[in-house]
């Protein structure tokens, strides 16, 4: 049995590594394919244009792109593009996988004023790039029934590091209103991944990846601060937005068997500055 992993950037060669050390054979495309660790067999590809042959005996694929800058040509050519063409590649090598799984963002919400979001919640952002990665999946799901889609929050981690160079940095700023914020560690947006296409047997067609702790915005910066033996960040009015004011609940996911191993933003920022893990070229 071949894993496919279409987008072998950090997130991607995470999850082939660990599909490897469970003995699958995984092939992981790239446009770098050279700098993909020994264990995944890189295949140069652009997802924007004809792609490679996928092998036949290919039982999972896992989209994982990432657009390249925040302009909505990107979006486009990233998500719905490259979905699109790995679709297209299935259906023209006559293969169909037992499971496909598409890393898409909980950006896809926009702001519900800081409530609670699930799998039901309407995806209505009216961010165009948000509402270009909804087009992805919406396209994923209405070619395959076999489809899963998986909503990851900030992702964090080894080389992941903004809200830690703001405190070191002497930029970061306390908001004066609640900031809700919601975040996932790389190595658990992993595990998922794996978990959903390995050890799940009959998924729902979307999940939401999120650790188990929505959190302020200054609270988080506090933590760091403190962790970091640094002066508290002075409070004042700040113009991110990040987050979307909403509070991701990940239940579903975790009712599958899942289990975090940094269930809130404490466990994974103090694994990041302990230097645990490395981020992949």
């Amino acid at each position: 049995m071949t894993v496919l992993i279409a987008g072998c950037g950090d997130l991607g060669t995470e999850v082939g590594l660990r599909l490897a050390a469970r003995g699958e054979r995984v092939v992981g495309w790239r446009r770098s394919a050279d700098r993909l660790p020994d264990a995944i067999e890189g295949v140069s590809a652009d997802l924007t244009r004809a792609l490679p042959p996928i092998p036949r005996d290919t039982d999972v694929v896992v989209v994982a792109t990432a657009a390249a800058d925040r302009s909505e040509a990107a979006y486009r050519s990233a998500y719905v593009d490259a979905t699109r063409n790995v679709l297209d590649a299935l259906e023209r090598d006559g293969v169909r996988p037992r499971r496909l799984l598409f890393v898409s963002s909980t950006a896809v919400y926009g702001d519900f004023d800081g409530d609670w979001v699930t799998e039901q919640s309407p995806a209505e952002s009216a961010a165009p790039t948000a509402r270009l990665i909804r087009e992805a999946e919406q396209l994923l799901l209405g070619r395959s029934d076999r489809a899963i889609v998986l909503r990851l929050s900030g992702i964090y981690g080894p080389g992941r590091t903004r809200l830690i160079d703001q405190v070191t940095g002497g930029t970061a700023v306390l908001p004066t209103e609640p900031q809700w914020t919601n975040r996932i560690h790389r190595d658990d947006a992993a595990g998922a991944i794996v978990h959903l296409v390995m050890d799940v047997d009959d998924p729902a067609p979307i999940y939401l990846g999120s650790d188990r702790l929505p959190v302020d915005l200054g609270e988080v910066l506090q933590f760091l601060a403190r962790e970091l033996d640094l002066p508290e960040p002075p409070r004042g009015r700040t113009a991110s937005t990040r987050g979307g004011a909403r509070r991701v609940d990940s239940s579903l996911l975790r009712s599958t068997g899942f289990s975090f191993a940094y269930p809130t933003y404490r466990e994974g920022y103090r694994a990041v500055l302990a230097g645990q893990g490395v981020r992949h070229p």
